[in-house]
């Protein structure tokens, strides 16, 4: 037997009678399917469909009233989310505010502090040269997307202000490459990703905020592929901001607002995308046309929340605190330990993902060079995974609702779509079936 204690099918049943978070699957709403694809987005339970409804109820009953009456009131709603989603990050009291889309939050979050030289928490510096953001060549592209944008608004070329960390093997990023790069470069701003969308490499966050602390620049971080599976700490790190959606491990449906984090030192600083619902909700309502922002990360918010994109994951979070998100996390390591060592007895596959769990999140890459296919003939048989180029299968066993004899059978699946050749059945252009 491995060092993950399942080496049959019927070890893997014996893990799942062990499973302390076994029975939170029945609060999932799961296909007969393998569910593999948790990191892009979660399966709807039944705490998160009746907080919608009963802000659907609250709309049907009460109309406008619903912004006081509604339980809780809709006005502050998205706060009370920020409150209770502070313990996953953590975070304190007034950091995290559920605000906008993911992007937006880069947007405005970048925005606001490239206008804000380090050691300037009062307002920008007209003196400072423009130093630069620090990214990495793995990103998701909407985060250099939305970095691009905001520097080509300042005039800056972002050709020369955005340094992207190269990575040495394709699949991971080395924190010491992050170090001699803000060596070379006058750097403003460190935004990373926590994981890796590709390769599911966990970086480390406290080191990197150090690291850039250091070199005078503010650390920024985009939890997208680790909210909900991996735990942080991110006040006590002193990371300065950070964004995330809720619709991936979360399970906070499609299209769910996102959330972002503002560490207190950053308290009173002007958004770069100043908006009527990030005005201090004291004096919200007395219409003065200059913007006071909130005194808490509420002051990131935009527009007006779309509350049934909200009210889902009051539910949600209902799910994940009554596991708790360190039962989550070792949960998420024992299944990705499995699937790793899996993949590491077939042949013609290879594991992208570090197999130590300081260095790993919640989802695992399979390489092949005829990923796309092999993605295809998966989902063909029932195991719904998802392929990034150029040569990835990405597999998730969300710990939530996924036991270990689900996982085994992927590996079963993974085998026999290729000593079976049934991948050879879909064109490799993405057509469908040849």
């Amino acid at each position: 037997m491995d060092d993950t204690g399942v080496d049959s099918l019927a070890d893997a049943r014996a893990r799942d009678r062990q499973d302390p978070l076994a029975d939170l699957r029945d609060r999932f709403q799961c296909s007969d399917d393998l569910y593999m694809d948790g990191n892009s987005l979660g399966p709807v339970s039944t705490d998160a469909e009746r907080t919608l409804d009963r802000v659907v109820e609250e709309w049907r009953e009460q109309g406008i009233e619903g912004w006081t009456d509604g339980d809780p009131p809709w006005f502050g709603y998205c706060e009370h989310l920020g409150d209770r989603l502070a313990s996953l990050v953590g975070a304190r009291d007034g950091e995290v505010v559920v605000a906008n889309s993911t992007t937006v939050n880069i947007h405005t979050l970048l925005g606001t502090f490239l206008d804000t030289r380090p050691g300037t928490p009062a307002g920008p510096d007209p003196s400072a040269d423009p130093g630069a953001v620090l990214v990495n060549d793995l990103d998701f592209p909407t985060d250099h997307y939305a970095i691009r944008t905001q520097l080509r608004q300042r005039g800056l070329d972002p050709d020369e202000h955005l340094i992207a960390v190269e990575s040495q093997d394709g699949r991971t990023v080395d924190e010491a490459d992050i170090e001699t790069a803000l060596d070379a470069h006058d750097v403003d701003i460190v935004f990373m990703p926590s994981v890796l969308y590709r390769s599911g490499q966990l970086l480390d966050v406290e080191r990197i905020t150090e690291m850039a602390h250091d070199h005078d620049a503010l650390a920024g971080f985009d939890l997208a592929h680790s909210v909900g599976v991996v735990p942080h700490d991110l006040s006590a790190y002193g990371v300065d901001f950070a964004v995330w959606c809720h619709y991936k491990y979360l399970n906070a449906g499609p299209g769910a607002a996102a959330g972002l984090y503002v560490n207190r030192e950053h308290f009173g600083t002007a958004p770069a995308l100043a908006g009527w619902w990030g005005h201090d909700k004291a004096t919200q309502f007395e219409m003065n046309h200059e913007f006071t922002p909130a005194d808490t990360a509420g002051a990131w918010q935009v527009g007006t929340p779309p509350l049934l994109a909200v009210a889902p994951l009051e539910g949600a979070l209902d799910v994940v605190e009554d596991a708790g998100i360190d039962a989550i996390r070792e949960k998420s390591l024992a299944l990705t330990d499995l699937l790793v060592d899996l993949v590491s007895g077939l042949d013609e596959y290879a594991v992208g993902t570090p197999r130590a769990h300081e260095r790993r999140g919640g989802h695992v890459a399979v390489e092949h060079e005829e990923a796309y296919r092999i993605s295809q003939a998966l989902k063909s048989r029932g195991v719904v995974v998802d392929f990034r180029p150029p040569n990835v299968v990405r597999v998730c066993p969300a710990p939530l609702y996924t036991s270990f004899e689900e996982t085994w059978q992927v590996g079963e699946h993974l085998e026999s779509v290729l000593t079976e050749r049934t991948y050879e059945r879909f064109d490799p252009r993405g057509d469908g079936v040849t």
